[in-house]
C-alpha cells in the first residue's frame, strides 16, 4: 500500500511539475511574446532581444540564454544546478519553440491589450508559482541568484527586481511607451501574483483533535491517511476531566476527510483546523 502510494505521490508530481511549466510557456510564448510584454526574468529579455536581433525568434534566443544559464550553473553551482532546474529549463524553452512550430503567431490573439496582459500574468504567474511550489525553478535568472549569492554578499532579491525593472524599462526605448508601461505594470502584478500562489498552494492544515476515542481516530491517522500524529494527555478547566489531545498536519483535502471521521467516531470531541503556511519535513517540503 505504502508502494502505491509512492508511485502515485511521484506520478502526480511530475504531472504537476509538467502543468506548471507548460502554463508558464504558454504565457510568454501566445501572451507575452506577441504584445511585447517584457515582465521580467530570461523570458523578457528574450522578447527585447529578439526586436533587436530580427534573425533570431524568440524562442530560439530563449533556448540560448538558457542553455548558457545552465552551463554557468554548472560550472559556479555544480550540484547546486539540480536535475529539476536542467529538466524545467529545457523542457520551457522545447515548450517554446514547439509553439512556435505548430502554432504560428502573425500578432496578437485579439486587440484587448490589457486583457491579454492578465492572461499573460496569471499563466506565468501561476506556472513559476508552482514550479517553486515543487522544489524547482524554470532557470535563467534562478541561476544567477544562486550564483550571486554564493559568491557575493549581494542582496539577492533586490539584485534581480532591479535588473527585471531594467528589462521592462528597456521595452519603452526598443517597443513603445504602451509596451513600456504594461511590463512596467506586469512586472510589479507578477510578483505579488506568484507570492500569493506560492504562500496559497504551500498551505497545509494544523489539526487538533480533542477526544476520548484515541485508538480509532489515531488508527483512521495513521492505517488510512498514512500520517503520523502527536499525542498527549490533556485536563479541562471546566470539568477537570481528563481527555487525549492528538496532533497532526496534512493537505487540506485529508483535513475535510479527516474533520468529517473524526465528528463520526465521536460527536462529542472537539477538532480545530488551522492553516499551516509551510511545513518542512518528511512527507511535506524537504527543507533547502
Amino acid at each position: 500500500m505504502a508502494d502505491k502510494k509512492k508511485i502515485f505521490d511521484t506520478v502526480k508530481y511530475w504531472l504537476v511539475l509538467n502543468l506548471g511549466t507548460l502554463a508558464l510557456a504558454a504565457g510568454v510564448y501566445f501572451f507575452k511574446s506577441p504584445n511585447h510584454f517584457a515582465t521580467g526574468g530570461v523570458s523578457g529579455l528574450s522578447i527585447v532581444l529578439a526586436e533587436v536581433i530580427p534573425f533570431l525568434t524568440q524562442s530560439e534566443i530563449l533556448m540560448i540564454i538558457n542553455g548558457l544559464m545552465l552551463v554557468l550553473g554548472f560550472i559556479f553551482l555544480g550540484r547546486g544546478c539540480t536535475f529539476k532546474t536542467i529538466y524545467c529549463s529545457a523542457v520551457y524553452s522545447l515548450e517554446n519553440f514547439l509553439f512556435e512550430l505548430l502554432v504560428p503567431l502573425g500578432g496578437a490573439l485579439t486587440d484587448q491589450t490589457f486583457l491579454e496582459l492578465v492572461f499573460a500574468i496569471l499563466l506565468t504567474g501561476v506556472g513559476s508559482a508552482i514550479i517553486f511550489n515543487c522544489g524547482a525553478s524554470s532557470g535563467g535568472t534562478d541561476i544567477v541568484a544562486l550564483i550571486l549569492k554564493k559568491y557575493t554578499s549581494v542582496h539577492v532579491g533586490r539584485a534581480l527586481l532591479i535588473t527585471d525593472t531594467l528589462i521592462a524599462a528597456s521595452s519603452f526605448f526598443v517597443f513603445d511607451v504602451t509596451a513600456g508601461l504594461f511590463s512596467m505594470l506586469g512586472l510589479f502584478a507578477k510578483a505579488f501574483l506568484i507570492d500569493g500562489v506560492i504562500e496559497d498552494i504551500g498551505k497545509s492544515k494544523y489539526v487538533t483533535i480533542i477526544t476520548e476515542h484515541t485508538e480509532d481516530i489515531g488508527a483512521y491517522i495513521i492505517q488510512t491517511m498514512h500520517r503520523d500524529y502527536t499525542s498527549y494527555t490533556a485536563q479541562g478547566g471546566y470539568t477537570g476531566n481528563q481527555k487525549t489531545v492528538l496532533m497532526t498536519v496534512c493537505s487540506r483535502p485529508e483535513a475535510r476527510r479527516l474533520r468529517a471521521k473524526v465528528k463520526a467516531l465521536d460527536p462529542a470531541s472537539f477538532v480545530i483546523v488551522s492553516d499551516a503556511t509551510e511545513i518542512l519535513g518528511k512527507g511535506f517540503r524537504e527543507p533547502g
